[in-house]
């Protein structure tokens, strides 16, 4: 079983790398980009019948900063 975990920083908690993709894609010329928020994706395979719960609490433990962080899981 194939799981995604997506990680984004919180609304409010700034950005430096986003600020920096930014930046950067305004030097490349593309002037339009307002804002960049920039995050992670983890792809975990999991034996069959791991629950949703269990995948929670990884995400809880180590996969995410909660303080800082939140995430969204996708089972596929």
């Amino acid at each position: 079983m194939k799981v995604r975990v997506f990680v984004m920083l919180k609304t409010g908690v700034l950005d430096p790398q986003g600020e920096a993709v930014r930046h950067a894609l305004g030097a490349l010329g593309f002037d339009g980009v307002q804002g960049v928020r920039q995050g992670k994706v983890i792809e975990l395979e999991l034996a069959d019948g791991t629950s949703g719960a269990t995948v929670t609490e990884m995400c809880e433990k180590l996969l995410a900063n909660t303080v800082i962080e939140s995430y969204r899981i996708e089972m596929l």
